[in-house]
């Protein structure tokens, strides 16, 4: 188990005590879910963002299933802005990028 995860240890007497609140406590312990599962997946992101910089060269594929290559312009909030080589802009989710060469590692006359 992570440091910090709660784990339930009764997952049936949990269910039993969902099933018995009523529709403005169900809605309550909706919004605390939806809260806490939106601040892991930009925890996550975070994470998965500090693998990239600007100038690093990426891939991805597209939602066409092209694979397309381009550099990283910027790293917003949630999401990695590409530049690909035929010149369109792409605002990309960090878990979909892969890492083709560092801009460290490019050499400029």
């Amino acid at each position: 188990m992570k440091p910090g995860s709660v784990k339930i240890i009764d997952r049936v007497s949990a269910v039993e005590a969902i099933k018995r609140l009523n529709e403005e406590d169900l809605r309550f312990l909706n919004r605390l879910i939806v809260e806490r599962l939106k601040l892991i997946s930009q925890a996550r992101a975070t994470t998965l963002m500090t693998s990239f910089t600007k100038g690093d060269r990426v891939g991805f594929q597209a939602s066409d299933g092209r694979m397309l290559e381009g550099i990283v312009l910027r790293l917003n909030k949630k999401t990695v802005s590409v530049i690909t080589d035929d010149g369109h802009q792409w605002n990309v989710s960090p878990g979909l990028l892969h890492l083709v060469r560092s801009a460290r590692d490019i050499r400029w006359p």
